[in-house]
């Protein structure tokens, strides 16, 4: 569910102030920078390790290319490629890295603005 566009806080950053929606998604991608990044993954409680960095890079160079966030049928494919595994074991890599769901933690972790409505199958 999309979460009212009029709430919204200011989280402050060593980069500089951003703001974010009520449910923390940046509202202006461009503002997005790594200390961004930390700041979810300790509100979200996530460990961030090398791979969550590629997945993020991979999601921020396809919105740069495209100007939309990535589906997660491409991240999929990208840890399919990066591990040589099935879609049963990919999702399940994208699971242990994000937990709670790739709209959720990897599309709000990677500054794009929350999804209006998306089939993320």
């Amino acid at each position: 569910m999309r979460t009212r566009a009029d709430i919204l806080s200011v989280i402050p950053l060593a980069s500089g102030d951003v703001t974010v929606d009520e449910a923390g998604y940046l509202t202006d991608p461009n503002l997005w920078t790594k200390d961004f990044v930390r700041y979810i993954a300790n509100c979200e409680m996530i460990t961030l390790t090398d791979l969550h960095w590629q997945v993020l890079a991979e999601m921020r160079g396809y919105f740069e290319r495209q100007g939309i966030a990535m589906d997660q049928r491409f991240i999929l494919k990208f840890l399919a490629q990066k591990f040589d595994t099935d879609k049963v074991g990919t999702k399940q890599k994208l699971f242990e890295l994000f937990p709670y769901g790739y709209i959720k933690q990897a599309v709000k972790m990677a500054g794009m603005r929350q999804p209006r409505g998306w089939s993320t199958g």
